[in-house]
């Protein structure tokens, strides 16, 4: 049964995943939320690089593991998944007829990967003049990296963001970070997704599709934002200062009588308030402290002095005052506390979704919220080849004769 959302932005799209892992699942499911009908193509008994990157696994409802990890879920809601294998003749078939019925394919194979199977853009393009075709590779389809394999971790450090995170050097736990999430991967799973958009909205004038190039290595410089800008503007070289701001003070984690909070002050009416709360309103006056930019020149010296006052209180009694003043702060939640906090709750952030190994799996809800056209979780994220007989039926209109003799051969 075909459950294609109708009620979606995007019903009716069909998306032909080729890809693994994260950036380009990240963008299916993005493109699958919002209701275009995406199916997974995974290789006959492994699937996706990522269900074996467990623990922790999904248990079913006596507790025990259904082998199903947390890493493949959270990646590949509201797909359908169908088993190809790529390697026989026949297989390649099968996915170029699939193509021939897609509007997208995403893939991210090493470059020219799929050329040795006719299913690279050039040869698709003769099946399909309509197909968007996103590559997403480390290093994109041009220049002296292109054949290298680029890995999230990889790119972080490539791309300038561990240069920039971590303590800075000469204070205790110096040394560049990455970042606690494989970031790079998820942004160029957006980048991917709003050009997708954009070439099937160029397609409704010209009729015509396009390939699209994507490189982590350039979404991750790309994500340097004001830090890239800062250094070509500036010239010099960003370094690393832990969760100070190169541009804004205060502006950073603070100790308090328990643990740590956050203060964000943006703008001197801000400081001002902060000031008064800290019991020190002379301190908003005074020369080296009373705009943004003496704040900065004179860091070290301010960031000890609010150290000094923070931690004379607990992290709770200081959020109320502050937040009463209007002085923009906050805690650093671990995970337990972002899922039980109210408001996060409030919005529903925490979906639960049925699964057919379990009674139940819990996802992270899409954060895009659409008046007209929500965001619909109609399939949790799919065993492997589970719908590879209904996408066979649905897109090929294929037979069950057809379907069994094709199982008999081991190609799916």
């Amino acid at each position: 049964m075909n459950e294609t959302n109708q009620q979606g932005a995007l019903a009716g799209l069909r998306v032909l995943d080729l890809s693994r892992v994260l950036a380009g699942p990240w963008s299916s499911q993005l493109l699958a939320d919002l209701g275009a009908d995406v199916v997974k193509v995974e290789r006959p008994g492994k699937g996706d690089d990522t269900r074996a990157w467990g623990p922790p696994w999904l248990n079913d409802a006596d507790d025990e593991s259904t082998g199903e990890s947390a890493y493949y879920l959270c990646a590949n809601r509201n797909k359908r998944s169908i088993t190809i294998d790529l390697s026989q003749p026949e297989g390649q078939r099968l996915v170029k007829e699939l193509a021939g019925k897609a509007d997208v394919l995403i893939e991210n194979f090493k470059v020219g990967g799929l050329g040795q199977y006719g299913l690279d853009y050039a040869s698709l393009k003769q099946l399909n003049p309509r197909l968007i075709y996103c590559s997403i590779t480390g290093f994109g389809q041009t220049g002296p990296y292109a054949a290298r394999a680029g890995y999230d971790f990889l790119i972080q450090g490539m791309g300038g963001l561990m240069s920039l995170t971590g303590r800075a050097d000469g204070t205790e736990g110096e040394g560049p970070m990455k970042v606690g999430v494989a970031l790079t991967d998820v942004m160029t799973g957006l980048y991917a997704t709003v050009a997708i958009l954009a070439a099937l909205a160029r397609r409704e004038r010209s009729g015509e599709g396009q390939h699209i190039d994507l490189a982590l290595l350039d979404v991750q410089i790309a994500c340097l934002a004001n830090q890239a800008a800062n250094y070509l503007v500036g010239g010099v070289i960003p370094r690393r200062i832990g969760n100070a701001h190169p541009n804004i003070v205060p502006y950073q984690e603070f100790p308090t009588a328990d643990g740590y909070m956050i203060l964000a002050v943006g703008n001197d009416s801000q400081f001002a308030s902060l000031c008064a709360v800290l019991g020190k309103p002379e301190w908003s006056s005074d020369e080296r402290f009373s705009t943004n930019p003496q704040r900065v020149k004179s860091r070290d010296e301010l960031v000890a002095m609010i150290r000094s006052a923070t931690l004379r209180r607990p992290t709770k009694e200081w959020i109320a005052v502050m937040e009463a003043a209007g002085v923009p702060c906050g805690p650093i939640n671990d995970l337990e506390a972002v899922f039980s906090d109210p408001h996060v709750q409030a919005r529903n952030v925490r979906i639960e979704m049925p699964h057919p190994l379990a009674k139940q799996v819990a996802l992270v809800a899409n954060p895009i919220r659409l008046s007209e056209s929500p965001v619909q979780y109609l399939r949790s994220p799919p065993t492997l080849g589970q719908h590879t007989g209904d996408v066979l039926r649905d897109w090929l209109e294929m037979g069950e004769a057809q379907i069994d003799d094709l199982r008999r051969t081991k190609l799916l």
